[in-house]
């Protein structure tokens, strides 16, 4: 199998083993050894528990696979300060990830912060004039 094609089936497995389960340290090392990616895993695991993801677009190129994706879930904890709403979050988000020898090694990812405010009701929808 090429290297592409490893890649791409690799960061589906990945998302299926994480999406809607409790993230612990020891599922995320499974697929990474980049500290700042499981963190970032954990932290929103806390405040979402069992969030969801789901791949909208993949792109691979090399070791770096791309994703364009939604994380779901429900905001049952605090999350940065903000007490739980119960809202349910659909977050928007492109990751990159560089894997070697079959491990995520490190990450790139954005995010649309003002629409995951938006949806806990913490800020207002923004409008356009028309």
């Amino acid at each position: 199998m090429d290297s592409l094609k490893k890649n791409r089936e690799f960061i589906i497995k990945y998302f299926n083993a994480i999406s809607g389960v409790e993230k612990t340290r020891e599922l995320c090392e499974e697929y990474t050894n980049d500290e700042k990616l499981i963190e970032h895993i954990q932290f929103f695991d806390g405040a979402f528990p069992k969030y969801e993801l789901f791949v909208e677009e993949m792109v691979t190129e090399g070791n770096k696979v791309i994703v364009q994706g939604r994380a779901t879930g429900i905001h049952e904890r605090e999350f940065s300060g903000i007490p739980p709403t119960g809202r349910k979050m659909d977050l928007p988000f492109v990751i990159r990830y560089t894997i070697e020898n079959g491990r995520i090694t490190d990450h790139w990812l954005i995010a649309d912060q003002m629409i995951l405010m938006e949806q806990l009701g913490v800020m207002q929808p923004q409008t356009t004039a028309s």
